[in-house]
């Protein structure tokens, strides 16, 4: 729950009584606005007096004017300037309280609840200070929780990319290894076909070499029997031809 404060009368003598005056009167005018739920004429009001003269509750109704046009986060800091401003104990622990209440719903839970425990140091005894203190505590506690939880899963997400990286990585190297391997074989394989090939090659020139070898044997056997023939047919020739007997 937001509080507000009602500024109190000013009442200043001398040459910058209407100075005051005139700053009190924009005060007044704002707490006026405020209270019809005219928030922008009230912050309009609360600044322009401001400007005159330095008030820590002006400042704290001006938080309370911003809060109401959902500018939460400017809310906050006027809050935190009213309590380092404030002398008065009253002051200051409605400006905390108010501040723990803006960082609440800004979801910094962290910072709400230091801003509780300082309104509580000034107010001890405001019940409705520790029911927010509490409650605080209880969001930080669930927002724990939740970090912890994104956090192992943004872990277990991160260590599952890099394992299917890896399991990537190992598919391409086995991939490589599987082509080097096929590049291999088909080497091998073109290597075997051309000495294969020379081989056979190698054979059809010895067969050829063979058969000319056999070729000129045959000539040459049939060189040798003819002559073979001729020295026969000479012999027999000879044999034919009888000497003369002697006439004793």
């Amino acid at each position: 729950m937001f509080r507000y404060l009602i500024l109190a009368a000013i009442l200043i003598v001398g040459s910058g009584t209407l100075v005051a005056q005139s700053a009190h009167s924009l005060f007044r005018n704002g707490d006026a606005d405020y209270k019809t739920g005219d928030f922008t004429a009230a912050e309009e009001n609360y600044r322009k007096g401001l400007e005159q003269e330095r008030s820590s509750t002006a400042t704290y109704n001006l938080g309370n004017s911003v809060y109401r046009q959902e500018r939460v986060d400017e809310a906050a800091r006027q809050y935190l300037k009213a309590a380092e401003e404030a002398k008065d104990e009253r002051t200051k622990a409605q400006a905390y309280h108010n501040l723990g209440n803006s960082l609440y719903r800004m979801e910094d839970y962290e910072n709400s609840i230091k801003a509780f425990k300082n309104s509580l140091r000034h107010q001890p005894k405001d019940v409705e200070t520790k029911y927010n203190l509490a409650q605080a505590q209880r969001q930080y506690r669930i927002q724990q929780q939740q970090q912890q939880q994104q956090q192992q899963q943004q872990n277990q997400e991160q260590e599952q990319q890099e394992q299917d990286q890896e399991n990537q990585e190992q598919q391409e190297q086995q991939q490589n290894q599987d082509q080097e391997q096929q590049d291999q074989q088909q080497q091998q394989q073109s290597q075997s076909q051309s000495e294969d090939q020379q081989d056979k090659e190698e054979q059809q020139q010895q067969q050829q070499q063979q058969d000319m070898t056999r070729e000129e044997a045959e000539q040459l056997l049939e060189i040798v029997e003819k002559d073979e023939q001729k020295v026969q047919e000479k012999l027999r020739k000879g044999g034919d031809k009888k000497k003369p007997e002697k006439d004793w």
